[in-house]
C-alpha cells in the first residue's frame, strides 16, 4: 500500500510541474483568458489538492520515516533527512498550496485578462518555486 501511495504521489507530481509550466508560459504570452486557461488552472489547484491528500495518507499512516520520526521527534529534529520529511517537506508543499488557491480564487475573480494572467504569473509562480524547493531531488 505504501508503494501504491508513494508512486501516486510521485507520478502526480509530474503532471502538476507540467502544468505549473504551461500556465507560467501562458501567462507570460497572454491573450485572450479562454475556457482552456480556466481549465488548465482548476486543473493545477485540483491536482495539487489530490496530491496533498495522497501525502497526507503517506504522512499519517503509511510512511515508515514519518512513523520513526514520530515515535522520536527530538531525535528526528536532530537528522536532516527525517527532518526534511516530517517538518519541512509537508511545510513547504502546504504553503506551496495555500499560494496556489489564492491565485486560482484571485486570478478568477479579475474582470481584466491581462490581469488573470499576471495574478497566475505571480502566484503559480511563487508556487512553483516552492514546490520545487521541497521535491527530495536526491530520491528521484
Amino acid at each position: 500500500m505504501y508503494t501504491l501511495f508513494l508512486h501516486l504521489h510521485s507520478v502526480i507530481r509530474w503532471i502538476v510541474l507540467i502544468l505549473a509550466l504551461v500556465l507560467i508560459v501562458k501567462s507570460i504570452m497572454k491573450g485572450n483568458y479562454g475556457k482552456l486557461d480556466n481549465i488548465l488552472s482548476a486543473s493545477y489547484v485540483g491536482m495539487m489538492d489530490l496530491m496533498f491528500l495522497l501525502g497526507l495518507v503517506l504522512y499519517f499512516f503509511l510512511s515508515p520515516i514519518t512513523k520513526s520520526a514520530f515515535s522520536d521527534f527530538g531525535g528526528a529534529m536532530s537528522n536532516s533527512a527525517i527532518r526534511f520529511w516530517a517538518v519541512e517537506h509537508i511545510f513547504i508543499m502546504i504553503v506551496a498550496i495555500a499560494v496556489a488557491h489564492i491565485g486560482r480564487s484571485k486570478s478568477k475573480k479579475a474582470t481584466d485578462d491581462n490581469k488573470k494572467f499576471k495574478l497566475q504569473l505571480i502566484f503559480y509562480g511563487i508556487s512553483l518555486v516552492a514546490m520545487l524547493a521541497g521535491i527530495p531531488w536526491d530520491r528521484l
